[in-house]
């Protein structure tokens, strides 16, 4: 049973519980969009970064993070606000909540707002309560700032229409890679709820580029087409065309539409979309995880996907009796994200079936390398920017210096000094690169001697079966310590 203590409580104490309760919501974010401020607004957005603090448990909060509520009518079996948990309720009403931000904001403490929200007694109704709140702010208040806004699953698109031109970024909680953990843990939501308005909000920002002159017709017409087939089948058959919609008519009788926000030259959620999946909350494999990462990226045109360690707050039966948080985890995931993201990468070449977990014990470019050693190495002076990519060590910002330098070179070769002055990582590269035909390093070594200098135990007694006169052969798994073969195993096939 929900408790409640609404009516108890003053502006502080509902700031002190809702800023509490939002703590599980990733929003170490840059916001992802500039816009400059003028004579009839206050404040500004910077695409480069707005994070400049900190909550107590390191994750960053450079914005007002907080909730509109932590009242719920779900039980979501991993949530602190689910509605079986016997905790402090409370609310805030538009107008509180936008003159709580402005103030904040008047006062240096913040530079935008990411706000999100449990559920009173519909989706439509607290989106409703939210839009409100955004209405005085960028309205009444003229706040030029940023703002991040959870969608709740269902919410109606008319309400996503309203809001998706106040604020700068949505995002609506996937929760899971799979249907199944998404039914067990969060009975209420379905993937439908989830997709629906993800899908909603990528059609309209794509309408609202074309108008702007940044999409061309036929740009439009493949990315309306291509997205209206590959959701069933990218994410566990769920359909997330915009003609799935929950039926509109009623609802847009009894809207106010006095109050709906002109368009004019405002964008659509200019800085795009983003989702959340808690790891470690079941049985889902990075495998699993990073398909439906890949697939968000390619078809719904996510900015980020972010990934939250689940952390025991409920001790529910069907959760993990854990209190450690799989932050390795987490931050493995987060790698293989940006080599999703920025390195060309796909899932498949970082992961299979048959071994479906990141390994750990070096990051996931890493271990690319060590399982493809048969492409290894690589000639800095002729290999393409796309193979500099895979080379642990080198980064998109060196492999462009690379890249350009090159064509400047009029026949001299690149020194290991010239690498390191580009900014590649020789530390991890050095097993895998050549510079003019000559390795800082003898070629033939085997796996388990990189594996060894790549985390740090080659000095170690764990690895006193691994000398340097053992580096040039193939070394069998039971000469090597217990930590490394059990890495090997994990990551070659």
């Amino acid at each position: 049973m929900m408790f409640s203590i609404t009516e108890n409580n003053n502006i502080y104490d509902k700031l002190n519980i809702l800023t509490d309760a939002a703590k599980y919501d990733v929003a170490c974010t840059s916001s992802g969009i500039t816009r400059s401020g003028s004579t009839d607004t206050i404040g500004n957005t910077a695409a480069a970064g707005i994070c400049h603090s900190f909550s107590g448990d390191g994750r960053c909060i450079s914005l007002l993070k907080i909730l509109y509520t932590n009242e719920c009518i779900y039980d979501c079996r991993y949530c602190i606000n689910r509605r079986s948990n016997d905790t402090r309720r409370t609310s805030f009403t538009p107008d509180e909540l936008a003159r709580l931000t402005i103030s904040f904001y008047r006062r240096n403490y913040i530079e935008g707002l990411f706000l999100s929200s449990g559920i009173t007694r519909s989706p439509n109704d607290t989106m409703e309560d939210i839009y409100k709140a955004l209405l005085l702010l960028r309205h009444t208040y003229k706040f030029n700032g940023y703002i991040h806004v959870k969608t709740i699953p269902g919410t109606d698109p008319v309400l996503i229409e309203h809001i998706g031109w106040l604020a700068d970024r949505m995002s609506i909680n996937l929760e899971f890679p799979t249907a199944d953990s998404l039914a067990a843990l969060a009975p209420h939501k379905s993937r439908k709820n989830i997709l629906t308005p993800m899908r909603y909000v990528q059609t309209r920002r794509n309408t609202d580029m074309y108008r702007h002159g940044e999409l061309s017709s036929s740009s439009l017409s493949y990315l309306t087409d291509n997205s209206a087939t590959d959701a069933s089948t990218e994410l566990s058959h769920i359909s997330a065309h915009p003609s799935d919609a929950l039926t509109v008519t009623e609802l847009r009788k009894k809207r106010n539409r006095s109050v709906i926000m002109k368009p004019g030259e405002k964008r659509f959620v200019p800085a795009g979309q983003s989702t959340q999946m808690i790891i470690g909350a079941n049985d889902d494999t990075d495998y699993e995880i990073m398909q439906v990462t890949e697939a968000l990226y390619k078809r719904f045109e996510l900015k980020r996907v972010f990934y939250s360690a689940f952390i025991n707050v409920n001790h529910d039966s069907l959760l993990p009796d854990t209190d450690k948080p799989e932050l390795l985890r987490e931050h493995r995931l987060y790698q293989a994200d940006w080599l999703l993201r920025y390195y060309n990468f796909t899932t498949d070449e970082i992961l299979s079936k048959e071994h479906p977990n990141l390994n750990t014990l070096v990051d996931p470019k890493c271990s690319y390398a060590l399982s493809h050693l048969e492409i290894f190495p690589v000639e800095i002076m002729t290999a393409s920017y796309h193979m500099l990519l895979r080379v642990p060590g080198i980064g998109v910002t060196s492999a462009r210096r690379i890249v350009n330098a090159r064509s400047h070179m009029y026949g001299r070769q690149f020194t290991f000094s010239d690498l390191k002055k580009f900014g590649v990582v020789l530390k991890r590269a050095q097993y895998f690169i050549t510079c003019g035909g000559i390795s800082m390093i003898p070629l033939k070594i085997n796996q388990s001697f990189i594996l060894a200098n790549l985390i740090g135990l080659t000095d170690k007694p764990a690895l006193s079966g691994l000398t340097q006169n053992d580096a040039y052969e193939q070394l069998s798994l039971f000469d090597v310590s217990p930590i490394v073969e059990s890495s090997l195993q994990t990551i070659f096939k």
